[in-house]
């Protein structure tokens, strides 16, 4: 039986300032990617989402960003690489704590926004968030884009290397994502990214923006948490898939 992880971009609010639907999305996702407080997210919602994350069996990842609250860490940044590994090091740790709190640990990272497509090419940022996960946790996993520079950096510093797609977002022919500034980078049709989804699970497949249709060989699924009725959007999601017979489960 084939099977698929569902994972979601949680805990991207700011004091008072709620941008997801933690407690319903950690209903239908497998693994959590948590803010932590670079791009959104602070200690009080840190450890909220850490708690209900556990008490659904959801495993917590570090979704980590450029500092950039105010852009969300969708504004491209020059970081010094030391920089950035002591920044990630440190994003990673403070999730831990709540992680530990509630009763388990952090079990993955994720890269968050420019973040992520920056080292899908740049094999020097790449590397200093790879620098930054051993610093933190030389056992924890990495989540990205098939054939990224961050995945290649991962399995050569003996990292598990964890790859994903995304239903609701469109792809090149190369395979990369389409940048969002473009018309057309995400997709808003709920049917279309319900459909895209199966066949991303069941054929690790997908329909690029030129028509072609590309191979996605992944292991999660993201569900972006921050989308107009994304809680209805990820349970319809998660039913197409097992009732096609996918199996949903946690990669790790």
């Amino acid at each position: 039986m084939a099977s698929i992880d569902l994972n979601a971009d949680l805990g991207e609010g700011f004091g008072r300032w709620q941008l997801t639907d933690d407690e319903q999305l950690l209903s239908v996702v497998t693994s959590a990617n948590v803010a932590c407080g670079f791009h959104a997210g602070d200690a009080a919602t840190m450890r909220r989402v850490c708690e209900l994350a556990v008490a659904r069996g959801v495993r917590i990842g570090a979704q980590v960003s450029y500092r950039d609250l105010a852009g969300f860490g969708r504004r491209a940044m020059d970081v010094p690489s030391a920089e950035l590994t002591a920044e990630v090091a440190y994003q990673i740790g403070a999730l831990e704590v709540f992680a530990r709190a509630a009763g388990t640990r952090v079990s993955y990272v994720k890269p968050h926004g420019a973040l992520y497509n920056r080292v899908v090419h740049d094999e020097e940022q790449a590397a200093a968030v790879v620098d930054g996960v051993r610093l933190a946790d030389a056992t924890l996993p990495v989540l990205g884009l098939p054939g990224s520079r961050l995945l290649e950096a991962a399995g050569k510093a003996g990292l598990e290397a964890v790859t994903e797609a995304f239903a609701d977002r469109a792809y090149t022919e190369e395979g990369t994502l389409v940048p969002r500034g473009r018309e057309g980078a995400v997709v808003t049709d709920p049917e279309a990214v319900v459909e895209r989804s199966l066949g991303l699970a069941r054929d690790r497949s997908v329909t690029a923006c030129s028509g072609a249709r590309i191979r996605v060989e992944a292991r999660s699924l993201c569900l972006h948490g921050d989308t107009p009725g994304a809680v209805e959007l990820a349970r319809r999601v998660r039913e197409r898939l097992e009732t096609s017979g996918i199996r949903v489960e946690a990669f790790v």
